[in-house]
C-alpha cells in the first residue's frame, strides 16, 4: 500500500515540482534594500593632535607668510635703490644693492638699517675703467616721512674698494697693443707694441703706483723705451742717455760700411758728440786705411752709440736717410717727449667729492688682476 504524496501548502509552490522544500523548512526570503545609507566623514588628519601643537603649527605657518613677505621687501626695496643709485650717478647699468639684516620691515619704519651693500661695475674715472666699485655702508639713517617716502640718507661710516682690472687698462689704454702686468706691491710693468708714423715701435716702461694724497691716485713713469727695430733706441727726455741712440747691434753694422760711416763723420756735431780728435777724423775721411783704422778701434762703437741721432733730424735730414730712418719717423718721435708718453700710459685717478662728507683713499696695492684700492667715508649723505 503506497502512501500518499504530501501536498505543499505554500502559496509559491509547484505542485509538480520534485525539489519541493518541504514548508516548515525554507528560508524567509525578503527583497534587497536599495536606500543609501550615509556615509560618515573621514577624521582631519590633525584632529588628534594637541591642542599646544595645533598652535606650534599655526605659529610656524604665520612666521613662514612674514618671512616670505619681509623678503619680498627687501627684494623692492633693493630694486628702487638700485634704479635710484643709475639715474643720480649717471650709470650705463644699474648697481647691485645688497640690504643686509633680519626682519627688514621693522628697520623700514625705524628709518635705520643696519648694514647696505653696494656694488657697482664699470664706472668711468679719468681715462680708465673702474673694474668695480664696492663699498658697505653701516647704521644708515633713512630721510622721509615714512616707508614709502624716503628721499635720501645718511651714512655716519663706509668702508668699501675699487678695483683697476689690467684686463680694462689693456683694452683701453689704447691704440696701442700695450699689456699691463703687476710686479710687486706698487710696481706695474708695461710692454708691447705703440705705433708711430706708421711703425711699430716695441714700448717698455715702469710704473710706479702710489697715493696722491687722499683723493686720487699718482702713477711714475720710468724706464720708457721705444725700439725702432734692432736699428735704434728712443729714450725720452734731455738727458745724455735719452733721444735716439744706435743699437750696439746697428752700430756694429755700421762701422763696416764705409760710405755711412763717412757721412757720418762728415757733420762736426756729431764728431764732437763722439769725442773722435779732429785730426784723427781728418785722416780717417781722405784714407781708408786711417778710416778702417778708426772703425776697427773697439771704442768706435761705443762712440756711435753716443750720438742722439735726433739732434740730426732738422740739420742734417740727409745723414739720417742714409743711415737707413725713416725721415717721417724721426720727426714724430722729436714730438714724442717724456709728457706725452707719461700721459698715454697715466694709470691715476681721483676721487668725486661727495656732496656732503669725506670719501678717502687708505691704501693702494697692486694685486694679480689689478690696482687695488681701499676707501672709507665718514659723514656721507645722499639723496635731496
Amino acid at each position: 500500500m503506497h502512501a500518499p504524496h504530501h501536498i505543499s501548502t505554500h502559496p509559491y509552490a509547484d505542485l509538480n515540482d520534485p525539489y519541493e522544500v518541504p514548508g516548515g523548512d525554507e528560508e524567509h526570503w525578503s527583497p534587497p534594500q536599495h536606500r543609501r545609507r550615509g556615509r560618515r566623514r573621514p577624521r582631519s588628519r590633525f584632529a588628534g593632535l594637541p591642542f599646544a601643537l595645533k598652535a606650534v603649527v599655526g605659529l610656524l605657518v604665520l612666521a613662514a607668510f612674514l618671512t616670505l613677505g619681509d623678503r619680498w621687501a627687501v627684494l623692492y626695496a633693493e630694486h628702487r635703490a638700485a634704479d635710484a643709485l643709475k639715474d643720480r650717478m649717471k650709470l650705463t647699468a644699474a648697481p647691485e644693492v645688497e640690504i643686509d639684516g633680519f626682519p627688514f620691515l621693522p628697520q623700514l619704519i625705524d628709518g635705520q638699517l643696519d648694514s647696505v651693500k653696494v656694488t657697482v661695475p664699470d664706472v668711468a674715472a679719468d681715462r680708465i675703467t673702474l673694474a668695480s666699485v664696492s663699498a658697505t655702508a653701516h647704521d644708515i639713517t633713512l630721510d622721509g616721512d615714512g616707508p614709502t617716502s624716503v628721499r635720501g640718507a645718511r651714512v655716519p661710516e663706509l668702508h668699501g674698494d675699487v678695483l683697476l682690472s689690467f684686463a680694462d687698462m689693456n683694452r683701453e689704454l689704447g691704440a696701442s697693443q700695450v699689456t699691463f702686468t703687476g710686479v710687486g706691491r706698487n710696481r706695474i710693468l708695461a710692454r708691447g707694441t705703440l705705433p708711430v708714423a706708421g711703425h711699430d715701435l716695441r714700448l717698455r716702461a715702469d710704473a710706479r703706483i702710489g697715493r696722491d694724497g687722499d683723493q686720487g691716485i699718482a702713477t711714475t713713469i720710468g724706464g720708457m723705451r721705444l725700439d725702432v727695430g734692432d736699428l735704434a733706441t728712443y729714450r725720452p727726455g734731455a738727458g745724455a742717455s735719452e733721444g735716439l741712440h744706435l743699437t750696439p747691434k746697428s752700430a756694429g753694422r755700421l762701422a763696416r760700411e764705409t760710405s755711412k760711416v763717412r757721412a757720418l763723420l762728415g757733420v762736426p756735431s756729431v764728431v764732437r758728440r763722439m769725442g773722435v780728435p779732429d785730426a784723427k777724423v781728418r785722416q780717417a775721411l781722405g784714407n781708408d786705411d786711417k778710416l778702417a783704422a778708426l772703425t776697427g778701434s773697439p771704442d768706435f762703437v761705443h762712440q756711435a752709440m753716443r750720438v742722439n741721432l735726433l739732434d740730426l733730424t732738422l740739420a742734417h735730414p740727409e745723414v739720417l736717410d742714409r743711415l737707413g730712418f725713416d725721415p717721417t719717423l724721426l720727426d714724430a718721435l722729436s714730438r714724442l717727449t717724456r709728457p706725452v708718453l707719461v700721459d698715454q700710459l697715466s694709470l691715476g685717478f681721483r676721487l668725486p667729492e661727495p656732496p656732503r662728507g669725506e670719501l678717502r683713499l687708505r691704501d693702494v696695492r697692486v694685486e694679480k688682476d689689478g690696482i687695488r684700492v681701499r676707501l672709507a667715508g665718514q659723514g656721507l649723505a645722499f639723496g635731496d
